[in-house]
């Protein structure tokens, strides 16, 4: 196995030593570079040619925006943005200009930090080794999603609620903020769905997330709370750091949003929220695996296609990783792979208000989990 050549970009010399300190100790990379602002970035990676870009985003000269449509549009890389908690809208407006993932960088670097950091890194070089050396990053920058109407926005906020008779269950990682935005982007307007989302992410940062899913949504989208019920035309995204369950009981859809435990292999647990959906609503749920790495919602997948459900997965053709794809794939319970584009037309015409209402599903539950 070759070395993974990384270059660091930040414009702070005691945060580009501490990275490359660390990303020194994972077995297989070399750092072969850093640079302290996005010009002298471009010169570095034109002349060193990394595998894997670390990015800093507020830096003097050229900031970490400018850099990525450069590089996006010259030669594209794998950039891993490392950013502060308090930047959330920076990290999803770069995934968005054509980054992959993003790790959460501590204000300080205290001794516990560093090791949480360092694992993270671990993980995204392992991640970057799994992607296809032709896969092209590509920045969202020329197809823009258009924010909701003043118009729109109040018939929206003012809907009236109303009992889901379907429900879709997604679960994504890697790369999976800018395919969930295509997915929301292209809701349909009336429909009798709920939508519920385990999208791997560190805390802190999934209330953004789901605001900024909410400004270019039809549904209203919002951070999961326990105990709160589900309604047509709304959707939720799963705390950083929590699981979710659904559950249904006297004809109410509701969540429990929970702290992982030692069977979660990964936070929040697609399998645990496919396995408690088909458990609760059987044949009214809608499963899908988007672009991520490992294996979570493999096993969910079964569930819901053993509970008469419907299993759609994204295709190695637009994934930006397709480990978790691959793996639902072959469990054999997968009725669609799709490219991302159809994915999210099938998407919308599946959940298109077809006249069910809640009392058809409470009539075929019975009204009890």
């Amino acid at each position: 196995m070759r070395p993974l050549r990384v270059l660091i970009v930040d414009d702070s010399a005691v945060n580009r030593r501490t990275l490359a300190d660390l990303l020194g100790q994972i077995p297989g990379v070399t750092v072969v570079g850093a640079a302290q602002d996005g010009d002298e970035a471009l010169r570095s990676s034109a002349a060193l040619n990394p595998d894997l870009i670390t990015l800093d985003l507020e830096m003097p000269r050229m900031d970490g925006f400018t850099f990525l449509r450069l590089l996006m549009a010259s030669r594209p890389t794998p950039v891993l943005v490392v950013s502060s908690h308090s930047a959330k809208e920076n990290v999803f407006r770069a995934l968005e200009l054509g980054a992959i993932d993003f790790i959460a960088k501590p204000e300080t670097f205290l001794t516990t930090q560093i090791q949480s950091v360092k694992e993270q890194l671990e993980r995204m070089v392992a991640m970057v080794r799994q992607l296809s050396p032709t896969r092209q990053f590509q920045s969202r920058s020329s197809t823009p999603i258009n924010m909701r109407s003043p118009l729109l926005e109040e018939q929206v906020r003012t809907k009236k609620p109303r009992l889901p008779s379907r429900l879709l269950v997604i679960a994504s990682s890697t790369g999976g903020p800018t395919a969930l935005l295509d997915v929301f982007a292209q809701l349909p307007e009336r429909s009798d769905c709920c939508v519920v989302v385990a999208q791997h992410m560190p805390e802190r940062f999934t209330r953004a997330f789901a605001e900024r899913l909410d400004r270019i949504s039809r549904f209203s989208v919002r951070e999961a709370a326990d105990g709160e019920s589900l309604y047509a035309e709304q959707a939720v995204v799963c705390p950083g750091g929590k699981c979710m369950e659904v559950d249904f009981l006297n004809g109410r859809v509701f969540l429990h949003v929970v702290e992982p435990d030692a069977r979660d292999r990964y936070t929040p647990s697609a399998d645990r929220l496919f396995r408690s959906a088909a458990r609760a609503l059987g044949s009214r749920v809608i499963g899908v695996v988007l672009t991520g790495m490992g294996e979570d919602g493999a096993q969910g997948v079964i569930d819901i296609k053993n509970g008469s459900g419907t299993v759609l997965v994204e295709s190695e053709e637009t994934a930006v990783v397709f480990g978790m794809p691959r793996c639902a794939k072959a469990t054999g319970a997968v009725d669609e792979i799709l490219p991302l584009p159809q994915l999210v037309a099938r998407l919308s015409g599946m959940i298109t208000s077809r006249g069910d209402s809640a009392d058809d599903l409470l009539g075929e539950r019975g009204g009890k989990a």
